[in-house]
């Protein structure tokens, strides 16, 4: 007997509410003093039809007071646990029906705590290291991440959040976390266990959540005690340990290099800080794909860094220094993703210059973050080396270029692949956040078309330099934060046209006066503009933009009534009221 898979869609909040009301009260009135408890319950089912359907049972049944519909929302979890039967009848008949492919890919969330959404960054990562998915011939991993990913949202089994100017995550449903949970038990994928764990069987991919109240036998598997304990961890090959900071005593007897297997590390900094020894046992684990670490180790990275050939993800928390990339990630023919706190690529105190073979690239390198750049003749065609990166995160120290007698910028127009750039500037004057110098001059800007996004951290621009800006012809969002405007005006000429900006974010910026043209941003979708103190008024012609859906204001009192205006005249213009003006938290300003 085939059974059709569930039409599984999430509800848009308003058919939430229209099923909860119909299912709750059927033809009677809803009685108004109920009506915002109401929404808030059917806003907390998440867009679920079956949480809905259940908890909207579940209050048909109850006295239609204000007091106990709070009591629902307050237990929404505990409702769901008492009908676990019909829970599971459609679960399992959707997950039943999912590929065997994508089944591991959706037990891997219940691997993460409740309501903790992963980003497509953290899922491409994760599940290419665990093994879950791999590139083609004609994919890339990324692109692979995302047929999988569609899949499973199309089923409704994850929930996806994409709002313009916020990174897309992903997560499954709070409510059904446990039963992702138990079936990946089943399915001996992984297990949570806390640090007190006696069990002498492990899976082979384990988190262990530790409680430095508690005593810590599942430490012993993995990290330290006896070696016939450790005997029964040598299947690792997937660990994961998060929790209270682990004692100096017992952080200096952790060994790992008897986990020859392990492809995914994740010592969470709040956990451990690597040392020497421990580091040095890490690169003895030559199948690492993934790894997290905090670490105070100071500027190169050892030597033994070499042996980790089929790395793919690095991350790095280092606040107590600067790591030194080369030479040793030539070394990582594969890594994908490099994120640190702070590094370089080269010592700028060292005496002599690194060689670089002509041919020498890391070709598979898509995200490089944490990165510190400065002139030198070292660094100016460095990211000719990188070609394939997507993802681009680097703060600048002010410096001279004296061939071009300009502030030096590096050229990144090698860099086709590149979607998402943040820069961050840091100023050679101490006592300011920029160099009233630099503020004066136009850079010299050499930006791939391929950009999408664009962020700018306490960077001084003119309107030379953001006029440049506005030609990237694919740059759908732009984010400045604390930038220093020349003059603080921004005066936007005919010519200036943001073509595809969809999203557009002023955050604490010098700027006081602002005026656009009439196609200045002919595609905006979202204003945002937090802490803009001396802006004197929100320039009135942005009231044309046909597609401007919201107005986001943020510590920013003096602007709201421009804002009223501007909604006012769009009202007049398009009819209805598609233009929203909203506050923190997205709560409206005017209705």
């Amino acid at each position: 007997l085939y059974t059709a898979p569930l039409d599984f869609r999430l509800l848009r909040p308003e058919e939430s509410w229209e099923l909860l009301e119909k299912r709750a009260f059927g033809n009677e009135s809803f009685p108004d003093e109920l009506l915002d408890v109401g929404k808030e319950i059917a806003e907390n089912c998440k867009g679920l039809p079956l949480v809905v359907d259940l908890i909207a049972g579940v209050i048909a049944g109850r006295e239609k007071k204000k007091s106990v519909w709070l009591e629902v929302v307050n237990n929404l979890h505990s409702f769901i646990l008492k009908n676990e039967v019909e829970v599971m009848k459609v679960i399992e008949i959707s997950y039943d029906h999912l590929s065997d492919h994508l089944k591991p890919c959706l037990l891997y969330f219940a691997s993460r705590p409740k309501d903790k959404a992963l980003t497509i960054y953290e899922l491409t990562a994760l599940w290419g290291a665990e093994g879950f998915v791999e590139k083609t011939e004609m994919k890339s991993m990324e692109e692979v991440v995302k047929i999988y990913l569609d899949d499973l949202i199309s089923s409704s089994l994850v929930i996806c959040f994409n709002e313009i100017g916020d990174e897309p995550t992903c997560q499954v449903h709070d409510l059904v976390h446990d039963y992702w949970l138990i079936k990946a038990r089943e399915e001996k994928l992984f297990d949570l266990i806390s640090s007190s764990a006696t069990s002498d069987l492990l899976p082979r991919q384990i988190t262990i959540y530790y409680d430095d109240d508690e005593e810590h036998f599942g430490l012993n598997f993995v990290l330290f005690g006896s070696n016939k304990k450790r005997h029964s961890g040598k299947h690792l090959y997937s660990l994961s340990i998060e929790g209270d900071q682990l004692d100096d005593g017992l952080s200096d007897i952790c060994q790992l290099r008897h986990l020859r297997l392990l492809r995914v590390l994740n010592l969470d900094p709040s956990f451990i800080m690597v040392k020497d020894s421990l580091l040095n046992e890490i690169c003895m684990l030559n199948h690492l794909r993934y790894l997290r670490i905090g670490t105070q180790v100071k500027s190169l990275l050892p030597l033994s860094f070499s042996n980790l050939w089929n790395l793919e993800i690095l991350l790095v928390d280092n606040e107590e220094s600067t790591l030194i990339l080369l030479p040793r990630i030539w070394d990582l023919v594969k890594l994908r993703v490099l994120k640190t706190t702070t590094c370089s690529f080269f010592d700028l105190d060292a005496d002599e210059s690194i060689l670089i073979a002509e041919d020498t690239k890391l070709e598979n390198l898509r995200c490089l973050g944490g990165l510190m750049l400065s002139y030198s003749k070292d660094t100016e065609d460095i990211f000719k080396r990188f070609p394939n990166l997507q993802d681009l995160t680097f703060g600048l120290k002010e410096s001279w270029d004296y061939s071009t007698e300009q502030y030096w910028f590096p050229k990144l127009d090698c860099l086709t692949e590149l979607d998402h750039l943040i820069v961050y500037f840091e100023s050679s004057n101490t006592n300011d956040s920029g160099s009233s110098a630099a503020i004066n001059r136009p850079w010299d800007f050499h930006f791939p078309s391929s950009l999408k996004k664009l962020w700018f951290v306490d960077f001084p621009l003119t309107s030379d330099s953001l006029s440049t800006i506005a030609r990237l012809p694919n740059l759908e969002e732009l984010c400045l934060y604390g930038t220093i405007i020349h003059g603080e005006e921004w005066n936007m000429g005919e010519e200036d046209t943001f073509e595809n900006v969809k999203y557009l974010k002023l955050h604490e910026m010098t700027l006081s006066k602002w005026e656009v043209g009439e196609e200045s941003f002919p595609s905006l979708e979202i204003l945002k503009l937090q802490g803009c103190h001396e802006l004197e008024e929100i320039p009135p012609n942005l009231g044309d933009i046909s597609s401007l859906k919201i107005i986001k204001l943020v510590e920013s009192p003096q602007l709201e009534n421009s804002a009223l205006k501007i909604k006012e005249y769009a009202e007049d213009m398009r009819g209805g009221d598609e233009l929203q003006v909203v506050g923190r938290k997205n709560i409206l300003l005017f209705k």
